[in-house]
């Protein structure tokens, strides 16, 4: 069964995290993805280590974002190198790139040079500030731009409690948003060229994704002119809503709405704070944080977790552990889902991945094939796609524009 970008082809010409982030995504729904990668150093990720997958030098970074690419390494430095990137963009519906602003014109792949080829092309730019203003020209990393985007601004503990001050988020999040902002683009770009004809340029910076993904907490700031602060794990708009350390371990407890605050209090035996005005409404709770969460705290200290999540499971509130990535993968909604899957390896024999998350008709939507090795599809896509190039491969590889 074909899968719904079946006959789209990507030129990749994206590394690290928020383009291949991006890609993979794309090869996931089945669109044929080629990899361009640099003849020497390839994607920076493959040496982003340990751990690496057994004893290849494929680093697990890597592994995350690449499933179901073609590797393809082809020195754009090089005049042979951008004719051959020309050609292959010629025969592709999208170009991803994540250079610096201006970074492919000198090689004639920027947008302008490839448009003049592919009148109907989808090229989609991911930079870190954009492709103008006063930053467009600087270079941009996700943590960078956690700190520069706010999000730094709202995580980690209240400056005046020990440990407070800044925190990045464990994963690079900024990256991963404008990975999926860049795939939802291009897919709307995508129909509109069926409608239209014409092709589209797509600007993506990772500092307008970073202040989007602020949402409610931006909100905030613009409805009321104040601007949120740290609060470790509470919620600015609702109470209570956060981690509670209990006799053995933490929970979280997520109330969201009047009712469950009420059978919470029913469980805890402690059933006139609901009836009380201060507590009574999530307006209240949120007015009197600072009397109710101590209370709280010392009420949910007297149980151990296990009470805690099947109590509260029971009564319908919404409660649950904290978990280790390690007990993630061992939790039966996780495996029931299929959220582990296993692809074979070339050099591994077998590569363990985190599926996409997303299933059409039941079915999960992932590539059939593990992340490429270093060019390990170079001959095999200029052979199919530029066939008249099949008799300088070897002379092109001597010269170093090919791996």
């Amino acid at each position: 069964m074909d899968k719904p970008l079946s006959g789209i082809r990507v030129l990749d010409l994206s590394r690290i995290l928020a383009g291949p982030w991006c890609t993979q995504h794309l090869a996931d729904l089945g669109a044929e993805v080629i990899k361009i990668e640099h003849p020497v150093r390839g994607d920076d990720t493959r040496g982003w280590g340990p751990p690496y997958l057994g004893d290849t030098q494929e680093a697990a970074y890597y592994l995350a974002a690449n499933r179901g690419k073609q590797s393809v390494a082809i020195d754009m430095a090089q005049p042979e190198g951008q004719a051959l990137i020309l050609d292959l963009a010629r025969k592709s519906d999208v170009v991803l790139e994540n250079f610096k602003v201006g970074g492919l014109k000198r090689y004639g792949l920027d947008y302008e040079s490839l448009k003049a080829v592919k009148p109907d092309l989808i090229y989609c730019s991911i930079t870190g500030f954009g492709q103008d203003g006063p930053y467009a020209n600087r270079a941009g990393y996700d943590f960078l731009l956690q700190g520069m985007g706010g999000l730094m601004g709202i995580t980690g503990k209240p400056d005046s409690e020990p440990g407070g001050g800044p925190v990045k988020v464990g994963v690079a999040v900024t990256d991963l948003f404008t990975g999926m902002y860049a795939a939802t683009s291009i897919l709307s770009a995508l129909i509109g060229r069926d409608r239209t004809g014409e092709g589209a340029h797509i600007d993506l910076a990772l500092l307008d994704v970073q202040l989007a993904m602020l949402a409610n907490q931006a909100m905030n700031y613009l409805t009321s002119g104040r601007s949120p602060g740290r609060m470790g794990n509470a919620h600015p708009n609702i109470v209570p809503y956060q981690a509670f350390a209990t006799a053995d371990g933490h929970i979280i407890l997520a109330v969201g709405n009047d009712g469950q605050f009420r059978r919470f209090c029913n469980v805890a035996g402690v059933a006139s704070l609901a009836d009380d005005e201060r507590y009574a409404t999530n307006r209240a709770r949120v007015e009197h944080r600072a009397e109710l969460v101590p209370k709280l705290e010392r009420l949910i200290a007297e149980q151990t977790s296990a009470f805690w999540l099947e109590s509260l499971e029971q009564e319908g509130v919404p409660c649950g552990p904290i978990n280790s990535i390690e007990q993630v993968f061992d939790d039966p909604q996780v495996c029931h889902r299929g959220m582990k899957i296993t692809l074979p390896h070339e050099e591994a024999g077998e590569v363990n991945l985190v599926s996409n998350p997303v299933r059409f008709d039941n079915r999960a939507q992932n590539a059939g094939t593990a992340p490429p090795r270093f060019g390990e599809h170079t001959d095999q896509v200029i052979e199919r796609l530029l066939p008249e190039q099949c008799d300088r491969l070897e002379a092109l590889r001597a010269k170093g524009v090919i791996r």
